[in-house]
C-alpha cells in the first residue's frame, strides 16, 4: 500500500508530517518525491548505500568538423540555444529540430545527466530520494525512477510513505500514479484553501482516496471553518488538526521529527493523526 502526503502549496508542513510518520512507522520504505527541493533526508539522515546518475533529458551538440556554418540550425531553434555554431546546454530543450534541418547531419542528441538517484539507509527504514541538478528538466521521470528504486525494497503489503511535491505539476502526477491513498495537508489561508481544491481535484482524477489534515488550524479559525464546510461538501474526511507550535521550529533546527518531543502539542496531534490514518486505511482498503 502506498500513501502519499501532498499539499496544494509549499510550506504547509508536509515534510514535517512525513518525517514524523517515518519515525512512528520505524521500519518500511520512504520516498521523497519532491525532487526539485528534496529535504526529507536532512531530517531522517542515515548512510547513502547507492548513488546513480540519472539521464532525464537530451541536449544537442554540433560536430565542428562536419558543420558548414549554414546557420539552418540557428534559425529553426525556437529557444535561441544556438549561437556562433555552438549549443547553449542551459537553453537547449532537446527538441531535435536542429538535427532535422542540418544538411550535413552535423548535430546529434546526447543524454544529459539531470540528477542523481540515492538510496539511504536510515534508522527509520530505506529512503529513496534524489539530488536534482539546478534548472534541470525531467522531474516527473526522476520521480518515477525513485519509485522504481523503492519498489526493490518493499515487502508485500507494506505501507510505503511518499513525500510529494507541492502543487499539481508533473512531479505530483508522477508521484500520485499507483498510490492507494493521499493525505492532503492544508493550512487555513485563502491561498491554502484554493490550492487545496486544485490538488483534491487531481487526486480524485487519479481515483485515489483523499484524507485531510489542517495544519496550524488555530491561526485563522474563520478559514478553518471554511475548510471544514468544504470537506463536508466534498465528502472528504478530516483526520486531524495540528496547532501552531514553536517546537516545530526547534525540531527542524535540531534535525529531528517533532514527535520525539513529548512536550510538543503539534507532535501529540501528529501522533493521533497517524493512529487515525492507520485505522482509516484498514477500514477503506
Amino acid at each position: 500500500m502506498q500513501l502519499i502526503i501532498l499539499s496544494g502549496k509549499g510550506g504547509t508542513g508536509k515534510t514535517t508530517i512525513t518525517a514524523s510518520f517515518a519515525y512512528l512507522q520505524k521500519e518500511g520504505v520512504k520516498v521523497d518525491c519532491d525532487v526539485e527541493a528534496s529535504n526529507l533526508h536532512i531530517i531522517l539522515q542515515g548512510t547513502n548505500e547507492e548513488e546513480h546518475d540519472f539521464f532525464g533529458a537530451k541536449v544537442a551538440k554540433i560536430d565542428s568538423a562536419k558543420c558548414i556554418k549554414c546557420e539552418a540550425c540557428k534559425y529553426v531553434c525556437r529557444f535561441d540555444a544556438i549561437s556562433e555554431f555552438k549549443v547553449d546546454e542551459l537553453k537547449c530543450e532537446g527538441c531535435a529540430a536542429c538535427t532535422v534541418v542540418c544538411p550535413k547531419k552535423a548535430i546529434s542528441l546526447y543524454d544529459e545527466v539531470t540528477g542523481k538517484t540515492i538510496i539511504t539507509e536510515t534508522d527509520y527504514g530505506i529512503l529513496s530520494h534524489a539530488d536534482m541538478e539546478i534548472g534541470a528538466e525531467g522531474s516527473g521521470k526522476l520521480v518515477t525512477e525513485l519509485r522504481k528504486n523503492a519498489a526493490r525494497f518493499t515487502g508485500e503489503g507494506e505501507l510505503v510513505l511518499l513525500d510529494g511535491s507541492p502543487g499539481v505539476g508533473c512531479p505530483v502526477m508522477a508521484s500520485l500514479t499507483g498510490c492507494d491513498a493521499a493525505l492532503l495537508v492544508v493550512e487555513p489561508t485563502q491561498s491554502g484553501l484554493v490550492d487545496f481544491l486544485r490538488v483534491l481535484e487531481l487526486v480524485r482524477f487519479f481515483k485515489i482516496k483523499p484524507y485531510v489534515c489542517i495544519n496550524k488550524y488555530d491561526l485563522n479559525y474563520i478559514i478553518t471553518r471554511q475548510i471544514y464546510r468544504t470537506c463536508w461538501k466534498e465528502k472528504v474526511p478530516i483526520l486531524g488538526e495540528i496547532p501552531f507550535d514553536p517546537m516545530v521550529k526547534q525540531a527542524v533546527n535540531e534535525l529531528k521529527p517533532v514527535v520525539v518531543y513529548p512536550e510538543s502539542s503539534a507532535g501529540r496531534q501528529i501522533n493521533m493523526l497517524w493512529n487515525r490514518l492507520q485505522m482509516k486505511l484498514k477500514e477503506d482498503n
